[in-house]
């Protein structure tokens, strides 16, 4: 295994895609493209301006695409790059990798607490 070392670069980008909206944005996409209102409905607790942020960063970082319909009235759709979905392994690994410690974490947060 190579020695890597986290620089900043590495801080932001992980920061911009693996945040609570985005990884929720993510798992919405992997379906099919969806409108704005769409993907509101599919996260009911992500505010309008938190959602916005959330695809900006995604799009501008490859992960998302904005799509523009040519249908009357005019549409707007989200899709997952190629880029996005490349995540899907590495984010069904840290949900495994939580699962599996998950009670080993609650157990040293609770001996933590008790001190």
């Amino acid at each position: 295994m190579t020695e890597t070392t986290l620089t900043e670069q590495h801080r932001e980008l992980l920061d911009q895609v693996l945040d609570k909206w985005s990884l929720q944005i993510l798992e919405a996409l992997c379906g099919s493209p969806l409108r704005f209102n769409e993907l509101r409905r599919a996260i009911p607790l992500v505010t309008q301006k938190s959602l916005t942020a959330a695809l900006r960063r995604l799009e501008r970082n490859g992960m998302v695409e904005r799509v523009v319909t040519g249908t009357r009235p005019v549409a707007v759709e989200y899709r997952i790059t190629p880029l996005g979905d490349s995540l899907q392994d590495l984010i069904d690994a840290l949900l495994h990798w939580t699962t599996e410690t998950l009670p080993a974490v609650e157990r040293a947060r609770a001996s933590f607490d008790d001190a």
